[in-house]
């Protein structure tokens, strides 16, 4: 049977010890590029173990996950990427992006990095980059995280607000959607009393190509139902959550957990979509809690 941790429950995860959380000082980190696909795909590695690979969501970065990797990295090898478009990856001008050349381009990173196989974690539009990795190639996946993310194609109103955040981007700048974004993001409460939180991820934000903003907006706007891909998941998998999201609420992953088989759902109160970031203790004893028991 599925398990899931409520918001209750999740208090008890809360108790885990310092040495989990990995606070007992960070691995070296290696940070690079890879030529995959006709672009050039920004990596930071850090660990050793089993491997880790984790795809952000639209328009960050794998600086996403920098509150992660010290703590993940104490027992895995922790990969992060920039998606083409967005950090310090490039791409041509011909591909800037696309739902299938953004999961080649993550099964091209692992090639280089000689990684056969690894749990593979996607945020919000790093979701639908997983189940297209997931079609393509299940034999790479020793396991799934899907993080405030969603299964389902995109509502009529959902398309249009992609389209107009890529109209703006081209308008306007990639900086102008740093308004746009951060107040679901973050909590009002996280956004009033860690105004640094705010700071750090406008800045990321602003380091996106206008156009990666249009290629990822395209491929939020037309990614394919997954609901199907859902069922055909045998690989254990991690679903995490933040209670106060308003992009793709808890009802979505309360539906993939229905669908993936013995999948566990954490939804973790007092965070909006950045949830790893904005709640990055709480995530790292969850995946951590998880890791170790898939081993």
């Amino acid at each position: 049977m599925p398990s899931k941790l409520s918001v209750a429950a999740f208090t008890v995860l809360l108790g885990l010890s310092a040495a989990l959380a990995g606070g007992a000082g960070s691995m070296s980190m290696q940070d690079g590029y890879a030529e995959v696909n006709g672009a050039r795909i920004h990596y930071v590695v850090q660990g050793q173990g089993p491997a880790v690979l984790l795809i952000h969501g639209y328009p960050l970065s794998g600086e996403l996950f920098s509150k992660n990797r010290d703590a993940l990295s104490q027992s895995h090898k922790v990969i992060t990427i920039d998606l083409r478009g967005f950090g310090k990856s490039t791409a041509p001008a011909e591909d800037p992006g696309s739902l299938s050349t953004y999961a080649k381009d993550a099964l091209g990173v692992l090639d280089t990095l000689n990684v056969s196989k690894a749990v593979i974690g996607g945020m919000s539009m790093g979701g639908p980059i997983v189940f297209e990795m997931y079609r393509t190639a299940p034999e790479r996946f020793s396991g799934m995280i899907l993080i405030d993310t969603i299964a389902n194609p995109a509502s009529i109103v959902e398309q249009n607000l992609w389209k107009g955040m890529a109209q703006k981007a081209v308008t306007y700048g990639p900086q102008s959607l740093v308004d746009e974004l951060l107040k679901d993001m973050l909590t009002g409460a996280t956004r009033k009393n860690m105004p640094q939180q705010a700071a750090f991820l406008g800045d990321i934000v602003k380091q996106a190509s206008i156009a990666g903003d249009v290629a990822g907006a395209k491929v939020l706007a037309t990614r394919p139902d997954s609901v199907p891909t859902l069922k055909t998941i045998t690989v254990p998998t991690l679903i995490l959550e933040g209670l106060e999201d308003t992009v793709y609420p808890p009802v979505f992953s309360e539906k993939m957990h229905q669908n993936i088989a013995g999948s566990t759902l954490v939804v973790i109160p007092g965070a909006a979509h950045a949830l790893t970031y904005e709640k990055a203790d709480q995530v790292n004893q969850a995946m951590l809690s998880w890791l170790s028991s898939i081993r």
